[in-house]
């Protein structure tokens, strides 16, 4: 059996096991799903352990060995580009799909008082992270990197990727035997970490077991039965960025066939699900385009770093249908000019979320200030942080379907680009 199909079973098991949990009497099996997560996690570690030696060396024998920097400014262009107007469709589509369903109104406030005093733990965690995160002003300032070697160490990505790229710029214009001594190292390092991933990728259907079954186990029936409606609103809603967006992108833009493009990533995908990490699924995403697709090494090598820092059309739908579900069981009212406020917003909170799981919810609490419910905020957070375990899944799913498109698409006009030349 194939590593993907093993590590489908993995997580069919998963869920299989972690809703039997939930019987009477099996309360035993779910302390001890619970019990064994540490595993997961441990596995999610050693992925993790590899991203800062895969993206520094890789990017940088990449850039460096392009020969010509306005390739890397072409590159850098297109994908800035793809991840702006892919970012705000999935946005404008999470808001559309939230309107029509008019999720929220369904939600009593006796119910709605319940779940807030629930986890309001939770919704007070996220607005105290909230309030300490950095302005958008400060945001693109943290983008120029003061310290390399820190921001490697705290897992910052993007200001990594800026200091590599500089860099690895300059080594574009000099030819000596230092920058190819220098080339040569990180390309053995890249080797050496894609060794280690395929490892590793042995260890994933247990882990990815493990990871599901604690997730389901911990769920409360009660609260996915009050909420149902919500959740379902945000999945339909990554579903038609997916049919409606990606996928015509993947066609017409990639030229690549979706069967085709969908068994070469899968286990990147199930690792994002699993998961909920696009900063762990990293190293396996850049595995799969480089190996399967078989896309430029200088573009998944730039493309997907950035990307698991910047291009969130996951998050981006979810808090736009969030925004929506929030301000309708609050009863505030929603024109056109909060429309563009929630597209907006839900763009800028997307771009500056972190890659790990949960982060969005605290960017969350900045697209539902702007319009307005700041005395409701943390009420609000509180709301759905129970639910949002599961819908971090599905939404870092769709954001590692993004990022790995946008790579296919820019990799393949690139290879186009050269062909012409």
């Amino acid at each position: 059996m194939k590593l993907e199909s093993r590590i489908f079973v993995g997580l069919a098991a998963g869920v299989a096991v972690g809703l039997v949990s939930k019987i009477a009497g099996a309360e035993w099996l779910q302390h001890g799903l619970i019990a064994l997560e540490p595993i997961g996690t441990v596995f999610i570690r050693l992925v993790t352990m590899v991203v800062i030696p895969l993206v520094v060396a890789g990017l940088f024998a990449a850039v460096a060995s392009l020969g010509d920097v306005r390739t890397l400014g072409r590159v850098g262009g297109r994908t800035l580009v793809f991840f702006l107007t892919t970012t705000v469709l999935g946005a404008t589509i999470g808001l559309v799909v939230a309107m029509a369903a008019r999720v929220g109104n369904g939600l009593d406030a006796a119910t709605r008082d319940a779940l807030t005093v629930r986890f309001e733990t939770q919704g007070a965690t996220a607005v105290d992270a909230a309030a300490k995160s950095p302005s958008f002003v400060q945001t693109l300032v943290d983008m120029v990197p003061q310290n390399p070697v820190a921001a490697a160490a705290r897992g910052d990505l993007l200001p990594l990727i800026v200091a590599v790229c500089l860099f690895a710029a300059a080594a574009t214009v000099i030819d000596t035997e230092g920058k190819r001594a220098l080339v040569s190292f990180c390309r053995g390092v890249n080797d050496v970490s894609m060794v280690v991933i395929r490892w590793l990728m042995h260890l994933a259907p247990p882990a990815v077991f493990v990871l599901i079954a604690a997730t389901v186990a911990r769920s409360g029936a009660d609260l996915l039965l009050s909420l149902l409606g919500y959740a379902v609103v945000v999945v339909v809603a990554i579903l038609a960025h997916l049919g409606l967006v990606l996928i015509p992108a993947l066609r017409f833009g990639a030229r690549i066939g979706v069967v085709h493009f969908f068994r070469s990533v899968s286990d990147a995908l199930v690792m994002a699900f699993s998961t909920a990490s696009s900063n762990a699924t990293l190293p396996v995403s850049m595995n799969a385009a480089r190996t399967r697709l078989g896309l430029p090494d200088n573009v998944v090598s730039f493309v997907l770093p950035a990307g698991a820092t910047l291009n969130k059309n996951g998050a981006a739908v979810y808090k736009a249908a969030t925004a929506v579900f929030i301000a309708q069981l609050y009863g505030l009212p929603l024109g056109p000019a909060t429309w563009i406020t929630i597209i907006a917003t839900s763009t800028i909170a997307a771009f500056a979320g972190a890659g790990v799981p949960g982060s969005s919810l605290v960017t969350t609490l900045i697209v539902l200030n702007a319009i307005g419910l700041g005395p409701h905020a943390a009420a609000a957070i509180a709301l759905v942080a129970g639910i949002d375990r599961p819908l971090d899944m599905f939404r870092t799913t769709l954001n590692t379907t993004g990022n790995l498109v946008g790579t296919a698409v820019i990799g393949i006009r690139e290879l186009t680009a050269d062909l012409r030349e």
